[in-house]
């Protein structure tokens, strides 16, 4: 059950506001894929998408590392929402053509030609969810979020990351029409860049990591196919590697016209081409460089 509280301090009084959720799926499927954006970072493709077997899924999207994303919205107390979701997913896994073609409609070709298949996500939006929901969802091996929603009065709605749970990614074929994330062999995957990196370089990213994965039980870590992205309910920092020049680089959402960039260690990449989201790059090339960084993680964390 939720224990969530919000409270109004005004004039010297303290309100608890009281959430409400709504009990028709369809106002709240109707309330997310018009912001669907604004509050999960995944772009809008279908609603009520009819599968070849029958089925429908809820909502479909395209997050902002490229993946696939299936939402299903929890009905009923007793419904068995991640289980739905599952299936669904399985299929879209078995289909991936039918939904590039339907990206490529709705976003562009290339939108289309970079869909990343190294990490579909479900995410399962619900007013609440129980434990034994909580439960499940830790046992699978899959990237699945339960996300809770609350709504405040007529103009606050609060999403509360109950749950997530991620897999390794999973083997990527060929795209429709070839592009950075299906031609083979253009770019290293980041499972290869990683078997480069000397001891020293492992290291440097392992206290990254760590540090990173500390900041909150909230923050998920999903390996892409080309970088490796640290995330609450969106991207707040994402990784690559520079084997030969011995650089770890970070991006992160942190607008670069705030800050005072230094040459060699951050750099505005907001007109740059680069795997990953955010448009402030920095540069760890020595452990200290980590100290110098964890303002604006902690930065894009907190906005994130």
């Amino acid at each position: 059950m939720s224990d969530i509280k919000l409270f109004r301090i005004a004039g010297g009084n303290v309100d608890e506001l009281v959430g409400t959720t709504d009990t028709i799926e369809k106002s709240v499927q109707t309330l997310f894929e018009r912001n669907l954006e604004a509050f999960l970072g995944v772009r809008f493709l279908a609603s009520e998408f009819t599968t070849t077997n029958g089925g429908r899924i809820d909502t479909l999207g395209l997050d902002e590392n490229g993946c696939p994303v299936i939402l299903e919205y929890k009905r009923a107390a007793n419904e068995n929402v991640v289980n739905q979701g599952l299936f669904y997913l399985d299929w879209l896994m078995d289909h991936r053509k039918d939904f590039q073609w339907l990206v490529l409609e709705k976003l562009g070709k290339e939108a289309a030609e970079s869909v990343d298949w190294s990490a579909p996500r479900l995410i399962c939006i619900a007013g609440d969810f129980s434990r034994y929901d909580d439960h499940a969802v830790r046992q699978m091996q899959r990237n699945i979020e339960l996300i809770r929603y609350r709504r405040f009065g007529t103009d606050l709605v609060l999403l509360d990351l109950v749950t997530a749970t991620s897999a390794k990614a999973v083997p990527v074929e060929a795209g429709i029409a070839g592009g950075a994330a299906s031609a083979p062999g253009k770019y290293k995957t980041i499972s290869a860049v990683l078997e480069e990196l000397n001891g020293e370089m492992l290291d440097r990213y392992e206290a990254l990591r760590a540090y990173l994965l500390a900041l909150g039980d909230d923050v998920q870590e999903t390996t892409l196919r080309f970088y490796i992205a640290f995330k609450r309910i969106r991207n707040f920092a994402c990784v690559e590697f520079r084997p030969t020049t011995g650089k770890v680089l970070i991006f992160v959402k942190v607008d670069p016209s705030t800050v005072a960039l230094e040459p060699g260690f951050s750099r505005d990449v907001s007109q740059v081409g680069h795997f990953g989201t955010g448009d402030l790059e920095i540069t760890l090339t020595k452990p200290e460089d980590l100290d110098r960084a964890k303002p604006f993680i902690e930065r894009s964390y907190n906005e994130s």
